[in-house]
């Protein structure tokens, strides 16, 4: 393989110059204005099908790979036929925003000409995490949405994979559609009927209707912040949004995207950011069927062998596990790097320890290092709120005001809260008035209460640093604030490999604790003698961990700074987060205060005096444990 750069990609994107207006507010605080100008929307993506059916029909649109395991595509042009006859067939039933379409199942080219045939027809669609139907053991938050969407037809590709999650909701005056494997005892619709169905006039008489407010889509939130809420999708806000994007991205019209990607169109990132992004600009949007986890990663692997994306699209989680094999597979590698003009990274902050393990894999594959671009936003934002529009130095930075977005920054403590404002917005929650009143400021403004400050103090075109949320940051019992969001990203990287999520403690407590959610693989690896079917309580015991748990709590304790910073303790958990108990989202984001209200037996074993064996402190202090 030679050590030559394949191509120089990455190396000449056109962004728009990030050039950005403050407007000061009376009563403290900003409002952040992008000078690049929101360019014509569509009234609906169904526009972007259409335009690409007739310029490009024969190219390939959504590609999956079979049962078989080879590679099946479909067209832009057979996607534009599939989504008309789709719809003739939704409007035959009393479908629309009051018996909506909800979907169980995994990204696939069945699920994504379902959503663009419901679109089509101006039918909402509700795709739900697979991990509420594959995951969990209760079903309670799967039937919890259910009673609330009160869907009049439910899909899922395979009725044995999904049949307990399907019994479960009980939904029999609800009609179900499977592409295989009906379940006994259940009547089900064969979804090719759907796809056989001869378009008609009222198809266009339908289409013709769909326009800016028509609801797309209800996206219920990861439970992060809370229980799940059902989260308005306009035609408006994903058509915005993707503008916004080309307008702070111009070389999205260079050549046509090709992704490949795992994650899940039930979450914002990948159902409208990824999807509408192939879509608008008429790129390839391979299915990845593999996932950042053990077992599952090695489906993506695979995959990359055959597919070298021009765009990356990632979380934290999943590019830690994906540098593990990268970095050892040079051909791998070459061939995942080859046609990427950019990585990006969003949905949780990057540790900068990734960042520099991708900036240093670039260089040694291609001779050069690759942008790495992130933004902020969240499902009420369509996602993208914020867009980094030039190369940046380091993780951390999410980008200034996406063209056609207000963003307010409003003192609130000592940080400054985010706020919103734009047609990427949405209108509320679906059948949650009382929340939907909540949204929103006196201004119009939509407050998800994270905070945010510039990267420099004078200079707003160099971009915002996220800067946590501001519900999950916490008093010391000295008075001292603690910041969770930046302090657990450091801990993190300061922690390698031993991490692979953590929460922080000591509300009201007289210092930082750290609960540890360990890293199967980094804990392997520290262990190479340990046998690896053995289980986590095994591992987390090895002396290996526990000191290399506590040589990273020293190292970065030596470079933290104050006492809002020094962490005096972490214990190890056992027993992974749970979905079912709202502890973690189905791509692997951690819910802080579900994790403390549900541990809390946990947390004052953390912080008991004196501290027991199980407790692991900075090695510096070791003597003093």
């Amino acid at each position: 393989m030679s050590a030559q750069p394949v191509r120089k990609r990455g190396e000449g994107l056109r962004f728009a110059k990030p050039e950005v207006t403050v407007e000061p507010l009376s009563g403290g605080g900003v409002i952040l204005r992008s000078r690049v100008p929101l360019g014509p929307i569509p009234r609906s993506i169904g526009e972007w099908l259409e335009r690409w059916a007739a310029e490009a029909p024969e190219r390939a649109f959504l590609v999956e790979r079979d049962q078989a395991g080879a590679w099946r595509s479909f067209t832009y042009g057979a996607a534009l036929a599939g989504a008309r006859s789709i719809a003739a067939a939704l409007l035959q039933r009393t479908l629309g925003p009051e018996r909506p379409i909800m979907i169980l199942s995994e990204n696939s080219i069945a699920h994504g000409l379902l959503m663009l045939g419901a679109m089509h027809a101006g039918i909402p669609v509700i795709p739900i995490s697979t991990a509420y139907s594959l995951r969990s053991a209760d079903f309670a938050t799967l039937r919890g949405i259910a009673a609330l969407a009160q869907p009049g037809l439910v899909f899922a590709e395979d009725g044995a994979l999904y049949g307990k999650a399907i019994a479960a909701l009980g939904l029999d005056e609800a009609e179900l559609v499977l592409v295989r494997n009906p379940p006994r005892g259940r009547a089900a619709t064969d979804f090719a009927s759907l796809r056989a169905a001869a378009p008609d006039a009222a198809v266009d008489r339908a289409y013709r209707r769909v326009g800016p407010d028509t609801i797309a889509k209800i996206l219920f939130t990861s439970g992060s912040t809370g229980d799940p809420k059902g989260v308005i999708n306009t035609q408006l806000m994903m058509c915005s949004n993707q503008e916004s994007y080309a307008a702070g991205w111009p070389f999205l019209g260079d050549r046509p995207p090709v992704f490949l990607d795992w994650l899940p169109w039930s979450h914002t990132f990948a159902g409208n950011s990824n999807f509408n992004m192939v879509l608008r600009n008429g790129g390839t949007y391979y299915l990845d069927s593999g996932r950042p986890l053990p077992g599952l990663i090695e489906q993506t692997l695979a995959n990359l062998r055959e597919v070298s994306p021009t765009m990356y699209f990632g979380v934290p989680a999943g590019y830690a596990m994906l540098l593990d094999h990268l970095e050892r597979d040079a051909d791998l590698a070459e061939h995942f790097l080859r046609e990427l003009d950019l990585l990006f990274y969003a949905g949780a902050a990057l540790p900068q320890s990734s960042w520099d393990r991708l900036e240093a894999l670039s260089e040694r594959i291609l001779g050069y290092r690759l942008p790495m671009l992130s933004g902020w936003g969240t499902t009420e934002t369509a996602p993208m709120a914020t867009l980094v529009q030039e190369r940046i130095p380091r993780a951390g930075n999410v980008g200034i005001p996406g063209p056609g977005t207000e963003i307010k920054l409003v003192p609130n403590g000592d940080r400054l809260e985010i706020r919103v404002r734009g047609p990427n917005v949405t209108p509320g929650y679906w059948r949650r008035p009382e929340l939907t009143q909540a949204l929103f400021d006196a201004d119009g403004f939509y407050c998800p209460g994270d905070a945010a400050r510039l990267a420099v103090p004078d200079d707003p075109n160099r971009g915002l640093l996220f800067d946590g949320r501001i519900a999950e940051n916490f008093k010391l019992s000295s008075g001292t604030w603690v910041n969770v969001g930046a302090l657990r990203i450091a801990l993190i990287a300061a922690c390698d490999p031993v991490i692979a999520d953590a929460v922080v403690t000591g509300h009201d407590r007289d210092a930082i604790g750290l609960i540890v959610f360990p890293s199967l693989a980094g804990c392997r690896s520290l262990c190479p003698h340990v046998p690896p079917d053995a289980p986590l309580e095994r591992l987390i015991g090895e002396g290996a961990v526990r000191e290399a748990l506590g040589r990273g709590l020293a190292r970065h304790n030596a470079q933290a700074g104050g006492g809002s910073r020094r962490v005096a303790r972490a214990l190890l958990a056992a027993e992974p987060p749970s979905i079912d108990r709202g502890e973690i989202t189905d791509k692997g984001y951690i819910n802080q205060r579900a994790v403390l209200r549900n541990r809390a037996e946990l947390v004052a074993r953390l912080h008991a005096s004196p501290a027991s064996a199980e407790i692991v402190v900075p090695s510096e202090l070791a003597a003093q444990a």
